[in-house]
């Protein structure tokens, strides 16, 4: 843990957010746009390193985890959406209950303990396919964490459904349900809203989904995608809104946002895909001005395929303390770079190759649950296979 210190900046602009950051105090919008507009990237750095250290040290966080996206069949047309198709499109597809359920056996017998499962809005699947997917896959793998559905899949299914977000979740609880991710928010801007997903459920939505879901003690992700039309300041509101809706639920002891993922927009096949698409340097930033502004969520998640490997490495110095994890196979977006070939789905990372990047940037390894508790095996298992529920014990507590 840092000592109370002031962290270094060159830039004097910078030195009154350094202030506030050394004293654990909060910062305000005006000190967000400073941070985005300083050229010293390093502070900005360094200022998200020295609160990273005093959460939590160097422990660095990471799991084993299976996404699946059931479905690219959406009813709607984002600009930014390389992942959507129409019915009878080429390359759509729509998976059977059953293959979802043995998509998971498979990753909870290879030692997962967290699926996440997100899809498009697809226009004809009634709202039993999703509870009859939840009830199977609790009932082939009960100690597997469910984690499944954005907020805008979540108000779709009041639609299908015809009834309440708070109807919906209990009855996805009741099925399965663990945690619902972040996905869906995009920027909470009316104008950036109205350019690149008009249509798309807004803002309000997106948080009474949350906060419904807090209410009923379901734990939440958030997300920001970042890089395309909206302007810094723009994203500095779309984390102090975060921040908000935190304080809220930690003010009535409820469930709450488990972590925050900042993710890089890649333009490539999308209809946005004449824009260049951030730098490592915005990476870099967005990263850990997220650390910085959003000082009551514990924790800050590089996702790799976003940011790309090396660079979310890298982040580890830059206020990010997750890794995510293991993934294997990802289909809303295709980064080519890493993996061998432009379009691949098998996006994977093993277990040793995540904790070596860890080891590297000079962090400690720490294998969680979707609540990050942390995770002790058998070191006599297989390093990728499954644990006994006696020797992976889940030890400690959930952060708040």
């Amino acid at each position: 843990m840092p000592e109370n210190r002031i962290p270094a900046v060159s830039d004097p602009a910078l030195r009154p957010v350094a202030e506030k950051v050394a004293a654990g105090e909060s910062l305000s919008y005006d000190d967000g746009v400073a941070l985005y507009r300083s050229r010293d990237v390093h502070g900005v750095g360094r200022m998200a390193n020295f609160v990273r250290e005093r959460m939590h040290g160097d422990n660095t966080y990471y799991n084993r985890n299976r996404h699946i996206n059931y479905t690219n069949v959406c009813a709607l047309s984002c600009k930014f959406c390389s992942f959507y198709r129409k019915r009878g499109e080429e390359g759509a597809y729509e998976m059977p209950v059953e293959q979802v359920v043995e998509t998971a056996r498979k990753a909870a017998d290879a030692g997962a303990t967290e699926v996440h499962i997100v899809g498009g809005l697809h226009p004809w699947l009634k709202f039993d396919y999703y509870l009859d997917m939840l009830r199977g896959i609790r009932r082939e793998c009960p100690s597997l964490h469910i984690k499944a559905f954005t907020a805008i899949e979540i108000v779709h299914f009041t639609r299908v459904a015809r009834t309440s977000i708070r109807d919906v979740l209990v009855a996805l609880r009741d099925a399965g349900l663990g945690s619902l991710p972040g996905g869906g928010a995009e920027i909470f801007d009316d104008r950036v809203h109205d350019e690149v997903f008009k249509g798309k459920v807004g803002a309000n939505k997106w948080f009474e989904v949350h906060r419904t879901a807090h209410e009923l003690g379901i734990y939440t992700n958030a997300t920001m995608l970042y890089g395309h039309v909206e302007r810094p300041e723009e994203r500095v509101g779309h984390l102090i809104k975060l921040r908000e809706l935190q304080r809220e639920a930690l003010s009535r002891q409820a469930a709450s946002f488990n972590c925050v993922i900042p993710l890089s927009f890649v333009p490539e096949d999308s209809e946005l895909g004449a824009l260049p698409g951030p730098t490592g340097l915005t990476d870099l930033k967005t990263l850990a001005i997220a650390r910085l502004m959003l000082d009551n969520i514990a924790h800050i998640k590089a996702f790799w395929i976003m940011q790309g490997v090396g660079l979310s490495q890298l982040s580890l110095s830059w206020g990010v303390d997750d890794l995510d994890g293991t993934v294997v196979w990802y289909d809303i977006t295709k980064r080519g770079e890493n993996f061998g070939g432009h379009g691949t789905t098998h996006q994977e990372l093993h277990v040793e190759d995540l904790r070596r990047l860890i080891r590297e940037a000079g962090r400690l390894p720490i294998e969680r649950d979707t609540l990050y508790r942390p995770i002790e095996r058998d070191p006599r298992a297989a390093a990728s296979g499954p644990a006994s529920p006696a020797t992976n014990a889940l030890i400690g507590a959930s952060w708040v």
